[in-house]
Formats: C-alpha cells, structure tokens, sequence
C-alpha cells in the first residue's frame, strides 16, 4: 500500500476523503467531521499528513501524522 497524504475535499453530495493523486474517492460522507475524522485515522496510520479543505477548495489546515523533526528545522 501507497502512503499518500489524506485529503478532505467538497462534493455535490458531501464531503470525500481522497488519497493524494489517487484517481477516486476513498469514502464519501454526508457530513465534513466525519469526512475528517476517518481521513485523520487512515493518516494516523499510514504516518502521512491530514488535508483539509474548505468548500471553496482551498486548504483549510493541515496536521501532520508522521516522523517530523522535533523542533522543527528552519
């Protein structure tokens, strides 16, 4: 399996969870929390980075499930 950072993105019915770069949605939800919440267990377990966006599209925030550098550099 791919890991791939995990998206929260708008649809006409809902809110979906896509794998980035993934050709289709992973889930589908009536609400964004739970759209939110299931893209944050997959990321949590895949150690990738949670993407959430907004009905416009654009990145709300993002949380980071991996193996970043504490502190971080820079």
């Amino acid at each position: 399996m791919t890991k791939r950072n995990q998206h929260v993105v708008p649809r006409d019915i809902g809110w979906a969870v896509r794998g980035a770069g993934a050709q289709r949605d992973t889930e589908l939800f009536d609400r964004k929390q739970d759209a939110v919440d299931r893209a944050r267990e997959i990321a949590q377990n895949q150690q990738t980075e949670l993407v959430v966006h907004g009905l416009d599209g654009r990145i709300q925030f993002k949380d980071s499930h991996g193996h970043d550098s504490f502190p971080p550099k820079g």
